[in-house]
Order: structure tokens, then sequence, then C-alpha cells
């Protein structure tokens, strides 16, 4: 906010009327700025939201499935470091191919 200057001599004061309508458009200016920013919000967020309620919706199976490779790892410990490391060699493979065809 800046301060305001005091006025000259020569200029008359300005009603309080005027001041008062500019204080309002401003308001409202920023109010409509706002809305339009809430908006663009919203809309950058969709594909998150999106990604969210679908992990929602089938969150009972998600927890199915991880119990069962929980039992099945409890069981068979080395099996599952064979998938993880096949895993991780996988993703690495896959960085290095995009890093390659760039």
């Amino acid at each position: 906010m800046s301060a305001r200057l005091p006025a000259r001599r020569d200029e008359a004061p300005r009603p309080r009327a005027v001041q008062k309508a500019r204080l309002e458009a401003r308001i409202e200016q920023q109010r409509v700025d706002i809305l339009v920013e809430a908006s663009r919000f919203r809309e950058a967020g969709r594909p998150i939201d999106d990604g969210w309620h679908t992990l929602r919706r089938f969150k009972a199976p998600l927890y199915a499935l991880g119990g069962v490779l929980l039992l099945r790892s409890a069981r068979h410990p080395n099996s599952l470091l064979r998938v993880a490391r096949r895993l991780v060699a996988g993703g690495l493979l896959l960085r290095r191919a995009r890093r390659l065809l760039r």
C-alpha cells in the first residue's frame, strides 16, 4: 500500500464518495481476479483429482491384492526380491531407452 501524498494547495481534496467508489471498484476487480484464478487452479488440478478418485474407487481390491502379495512374500521372500530386482532393472532400462530416443 502506498502512503497518500498531501494535497497541493491549488488541488481540491477528493470527495469521499469518489474515493469510496474507486475503492469499491478495486475490491470488485480483486474479487473477479480471485474467482478466475480459483477456476484456473481447479482446472490445473483436475487430472490429479481424477486419478485420486479412481484410486479410491478401487481401494478395496487394492487392499486385497496387497494382502495377497504380503502373504506370498512372507511365505516366499526370495521370489519377491527377484520380482523387485526385475522391476528396478526394467525401470532403469526404460529410462535409458527414453534418453537415447530423445
